[in-house]
């Protein structure tokens, strides 16, 4: 093998590139970093109604999982092959010491049990959601993702559960419009209902 190819082959991939860069990363006040689908995104944080319904979900699950093994989080980071995700609230043990991840930047994507977004408006953040962390998510095995989707029909709710990985998909969603119970079906959060006090009514 020759020098050149030596040298090759010794260079980190893209994702370790990736990983080393987000890592390193000084962000002003008010924007956060995440490693989706081979690139750092940076977003500003949540503004007002993206803020209100967010608290809204992490107080009824708070609430919800209280006194079990699970616990809520809001805003930490979810580690799965060098990727770097911070949901808007996640669902994983209340015990974390045993989930986190080799550099403890967060929690390993395979101990968490559900996953919320709440959809930002504009089109890049849309697809952000909908779109890439959608796949994402399936590719960890996030067993339940839920969008609450104020840009979708005047407002929606989806709930994704059966993961497929290999395919980047899940096979189930329900969705429901703003004003109608989205029950979650399985996993540690089972039963919890995202119901209009946390969305708002429907829209006309």
């Amino acid at each position: 093998m020759s020098e050149a190819q030596t040298e090759f082959v010794n260079e980190p991939d893209l994702d370790e590139v990736l990983w080393q860069a987000w890592k390193a990363m000084e962000l002003p006040e008010g924007y956060r970093a995440e490693i989706i689908e081979g690139a750092i995104e940076a977003s500003p944080t949540a503004r007002r109604s993206h803020m209100q319904i967010v608290n809204r979900v992490r107080k009824a699950l708070d609430k919800f999982l209280d006194g079990g093994e699970y616990a809520c989080y809001q805003d930490g980071n979810v580690i799965h092959n060098l990727k770097a995700w911070i949901p808007d609230v996640f669902v994983a043990p209340e015990d974390t010491e045993s989930c986190s991840d080799e550099d403890d930047m967060g929690v390993r994507a395979d101990s968490v049990q559900l996953i919320v977004e709440v959809v930002s408006p504009g089109k890049r953040n849309q697809d952000r959601d909908r779109v890439r962390k959608r796949r994402e998510y399936a590719r960890a095995g996030i067993p339940v993702y839920v969008i609450i989707d104020d840009y979708d029909n005047r407002g929606t709710v989806s709930i994704l559960t059966a993961p497929v990985p290999e395919h980047a998909r899940y096979e189930d969603e329900h969705r429901v419009p703003y004003g109608t119970d989205a029950i979650i079906p399985e996993g540690p959060a089972k039963g919890f209902v995202i119901e209009e006090s946390i969305t708002g009514p429907k829209r006309a």
